[in-house]
């Protein structure tokens, strides 16, 4: 299982992209042979998944838009998507 730390660096790996779908109006999440379906707060997460950012900095960021952010929930979901290889991360 991987491990997601404050000071990891989580980007999209180069098979996947987020979008937005207009006719839905959905996130979704596209990988070779698979779409999810993100809801707003899945895609402000990886919107700010760049390999620049921290988990920390993300987690203040979303600070800044939602009223409660747990860093917990945060890393969970990014766990789950490096499972996936959705994602990779960089550690500091």
């Amino acid at each position: 299982m991987p491990v997601v730390h404050p000071s990891s660096r989580p980007e999209l790996t180069s098979h996947v992209r987020v979008t937005f779908d207009r006719v839905r109006e959905q996130h979704l999440l596209l990988a070779p042979e698979a779409v999810s379906v993100l809801n707003p707060t899945g895609a402000a997460i990886l919107e700010l998944c760049d390999g620049q950012r921290s988990v920390a900095e993300i987690v203040q960021e979303l600070r800044g838009r939602y009223e409660h952010v747990a860093p917990g929930d945060v890393a969970q979901f990014l766990t789950r998507l490096i499972g996936k290889r959705y994602l990779e991360v960089r550690d500091a």
